[in-house]
């Protein structure tokens, strides 16, 4: 019993120190939202990916392991976001346009461009 302890322990404290270190290691800029973006539409994004989107692409847009690429990173293309999301990506992302409203999806590029890692 003592043993199993000690490796939850563990283990928490390992996934404690990875997020600390993830979070020093993100740049102050992309922590901060640009002030162009309404807030509001930052706030409904990130409910949004933590609802539909953190599953695959992992809490923060931090991955989480899947091929599903870090957000972060995605292209200052809001096009190609909105047709990705919609439509879906080989086969691999399944088509949200059915299921996130426009409202939604503007919100999930706010978030995006909160989190930017350029």
């Amino acid at each position: 019993m003592t043993e199993r302890i000690s490796r939850c322990t563990a283990a928490f404290f390992a996934a404690v120190a990875v997020a600390f270190i993830v979070e020093m290691t993100t740049p102050v800029a992309a922590q901060q939202p640009d002030a162009s973006v309404d807030q509001a539409q930052i706030d409904l994004g990130k409910r949004t990916y933590a609802q539909k989107c953190s599953h695959c692409h992992g809490p923060n847009m931090v991955s989480a392991g899947t091929i599903a690429p870090d957000l972060r990173n995605f292209p200052d293309d809001r096009e190609r976001f909105f047709i990705t999301v919609k439509l879906g990506k080989n086969g691999r992302m399944p088509p949200w346009g059915d299921i996130l409203s426009d409202e939604q999806l503007t919100g999930l590029w706010a978030y995006l461009m909160s989190r930017r890692n350029p």
